[in-house]
C-alpha cells in the first residue's frame, strides 16, 4: 500500500468533523443552505475589526525594500516586543520579545513546542474533552498522548492527573476556555496543578512543562476572566493565535510565549526558533506579523457571541437538553439523550442540524454545537432540536 498505514488510521480517527462538513454540503445542496442549521465548524463568522483593514492596507502600500523578505525565524523583533507587552499584561508577568516566537497559528505553535520538547516515547497528558488534533501533534514528534478525563463539570481532575504522571511525562496541555466545553479552569486549580507538576518533577528528577493553548482567551462571557498560566507555574508555555479574537483563522498567525524564568530558557528558545524553521514554517507570514503588532488589545465584539450563547442556551433548555452553559469560546457541549452520541447526531442530521459527536473530542455521550453563526440560524433550529429530542425519547 502506497499510503502510510498510520495516516489511514489517523484519517479514520479524525473523520468526524470532516464527515459532518461533507454531509453538510450534501444537505445544503439538497435542501438549500437557508434550510440547514450548520453548527459543526468553529469557523468565526464575525468580520475582523475595522482597524484590521486599515492597518493591512497601510502596510500593503509600503514599498520599502525588503518589506517582504526573510526575517529572524522567531519573527520581527519589533513585533515580538509588541506581543510581549500585551501578553505580559494579560498574564501578569513581565515579558520581553526574547520570550516570544511568532508562529503560523496556534497549531504551528503547538507543533513547534512538541518538536522542541519531545524525545521518542515521552508522554504528554491531554484533558478530555480535548481538541482532536492534539493526539496528532504529539505523535508528529514521537510523543505518546495520555488522555485524562476532566470532572463532571469539565474542570481539571487533579487526582486523575496525578495518577497519570510518570517519569516519562514531559508535558500537560490545557485549553482554557476549552474547545468544546467552554469551561475556564479556575486560578486555584491551576495553582494546584502547578504545585503538582513541580512536586512530580522533583520526585522523578525531570522537568515537566505546562502548555496552555489559549486561542479563545478573549472570548469570555458574564465578565469571566481567564487566569494566568504563567503566574501558576514556572515551567509554563502559552501558545495562541489571532484566529478567534480577530477573526483571522485563514491568516495563520500566532505565537509562543514562555515564562521568563523557565528552566534552560536559552536552550529552549533556540530549540523553538530552530523548530519553527525546520518544520517548514520558516517564519510566520511577514505582512500579517506587522498587522497584528498594530492590533494588540483589539478584538471582535464578543457581545455578539454572548448574545448568541444566551439564545442557544434558551432554545436547548426549552427542548429538554442537559448542558453546562459555556463560560467562554463559542461552543456548547450538551449531553446526548442517547448513549450513542453518533446515533443522536444522525437524528439531528435528519432534522437538518449539523453537530459533531463528543467521541471526536475524546468524550462519548455528548455532542458539540458551534454558535459562531448568524442569529437567524440559531433561531430557526429551535423546532428541529425539539423534534430530535422527541425522536430520541421514543
Amino acid at each position: 500500500m502506497a499510503i502510510a498505514r498510520k495516516m489511514l488510521d489517523f484519517s479514520r480517527r479524525a473523520s468526524w468533523i470532516r464527515r459532518m462538513f461533507e454531509e453538510g454540503a450534501k444537505l445544503k445542496a439538497q435542501y438549500g443552505a437557508e434550510n440547514v442549521c450548520d453548527f459543526s465548524l468553529g469557523n468565526p463568522d464575525l468580520a475582523p475589526p475595522a482597524r484590521f483593514r486599515e492597518t493591512l492596507m497601510a502596510l500593503a502600500a509600503d514599498e520599502t525594500p525588503g518589506a517582504h523578505a526573510y526575517m529572524p525565524n522567531s519573527g520581527y523583533p519589533q513585533v515580538r516586543e509588541a506581543v510581549a507587552v500585551q501578553i505580559g499584561a494579560e498574564q501578569g508577568v513581565a515579558l520581553s520579545g526574547a520570550e516570544i516566537v511568532m508562529t503560523c497559528g496556534a497549531a504551528g505553535a503547538l507543533n513547534v513546542v512538541m518538536k522542541s520538547l519531545l524525545d521518542p516515547g515521552d508522554e504528554v497528558i491531554i484533558l478530555a474533552p480535548f481538541f482532536v488534533e492534539y493526539n496528532f501533534y504529539i505523535d508528529n514528534h514521537g510523543g505518546i498522548p495520555v488522555v485524562v478525563r476532566t470532572d463532571e463539570t469539565f474542570n481539571i481532575d487533579l487526582g486523575a492527573i496525578e495518577s497519570a504522571l510518570t517519569d516519562k511525562t514531559k508535558a500537560v496541555i490545557i485549553n482554557s476556555p476549552n474547545n468544546p466545553t467552554g469551561q475556564i479552569y479556575p486560578a486555584e486549580t491551576l495553582a494546584e496543578l502547578g504545585r503538582l507538576l513541580a512536586e512530580a518533577g522533583e520526585r522523578f528528577g525531570t522537568t515537566l512543562y505546562l502548555i496552555a493553548d489559549e486561542p479563545y482567551r478573549k472570548i469570555v462571557f458574564d465578565g469571566a476572566v481567564v487566569p494566568s498560566i504563567l503566574r501558576a507555574y514556572r515551567n509554563s508555555i502559552v501558545v495562541s493565535s489571532y484566529s478567534k479574537d480577530l477573526s483571522l483563522p485563514g491568516e495563520r498567525i500566532g505565537y509562543i510565549a514562555v515564562h521568563p524564568e523557565i528552566e534552560e530558557k536559552g536552550e529552549l528558545m533556540d530549540a523553538l526558533t530552530l523548530a519553527n524553521r525546520i518544520l517548514g514554517f520558516v517564519n510566520a507570514p511577514a505582512l500579517i506579523q506587522k498587522v497584528v503588532a498594530g492590533l494588540q488589545g483589539v478584538t471582535v465584539d464578543c457581545a455578539i457571541y454572548e448574545r448568541r450563547r444566551q439564545l442557544f442556551c434558551e432554545i436547548l433548555k426549552a427542548a429538554g437538553y442537559d448542558f453546562i452553559p459555556p463560560k467562554g469560546a463559542f461552543y456548547i457541549f450538551p449531553k446526548s439523550p442517547l448513549a450513542d452520541d453518533a446515533e443522536f447526531v444522525g437524528i439531528l442530521q435528519e432534522q437538518k442540524i449539523l453537530a459533531v459527536p463528543g467521541r471526536g473530542f475524546g468524550t462519548p455521550g455528548y455532542f458539540r454545537l458551534a454558535f459562531c453563526v448568524e442569529d437567524k440560524v440559531i433561531e430557526r433550529s429551535a423546532a428541529a432540536f425539539e423534534r430530535a429530542m422527541t425522536v430520541a425519547r421514543r
